[in-house]
């Protein structure tokens, strides 16, 4: 069964254009975080039997402003049900290293969900992470089921998480490039 959900994990997130992992691997843990916001600091190794988003992100990059709605989504659409999401804030450029600037924007940012900063990016180079932003799909034996970059493939990954999750998958074409519970509920409302 576990087989048979990961092979239809990683074809959910190879079809959707998402790079996927060949095969699942350990991950690193969160190494030269100085400070956390939004929690006590978090360590992969206690988070055994939950689902984990980890999304690399900086403050000032387009891209990564504009996914946060989306992870902001799936953290409080599904924190209660087994996923953590925990942001890692590495910085492109000097300014990203000031801690007020970092705190202000998770504020404006409206995110709720644990970040790590990584001004020195350790975290981002035991990773080997080379973008932002950058999302890796955790199981919840600390295996990495797959990753995917930039913006877009929102309720491919919605629907990867649910999987994880034992929910039943959504369906939405991806289309509006909405959350897939959000094009559901706007569907429901036009009465189709």
């Amino acid at each position: 069964m576990k087989t048979s959900v990961r092979c239809l994990l990683l074809a959910l997130m190879i079809s959707s254009g998402a790079a996927a992992a060949r095969s699942t691997s350990s991950v690193p843990e969160f190494v030269g975080i100085r400070p956390w916001i939004n929690s006590v600091p978090l360590h992969l190794s206690d988070l055994r039997g939950k689902v984990v988003l980890v999304d690399f992100w900086a403050y000032s990059c387009i891209n990564c402003i504009h996914t946060t709605p989306h992870v902001e989504h799936l953290y409080e659409t599904y924190k209660d049900k087994g996923l953590v999401v925990i942001g890692v804030h590495s910085p492109e450029f000097d300014i990203e290293k000031n801690l007020g600037n970092v705190r202000d924007a998770v504020k404006r940012l409206g995110i709720t969900y644990p970040v790590a900063v990584d001004n020195n990016l350790a975290t981002w180079n035991a990773w080997h992470n080379e973008y932002w932003p950058a999302e890796y799909l955790i199981d919840q034996n600390g295996q990495l089921i797959g990753h995917h970059y930039g913006e877009g493939d929102y309720p491919r990954m919605e629907n990867a998480i649910r999987l994880l999750l034992g929910l039943d998958l959504l369906h939405d074409n991806g289309a509006s490039g909405k959350p897939v519970s959000d094009a559901a509920g706007a569907a429901e409302k036009k009465g189709r």
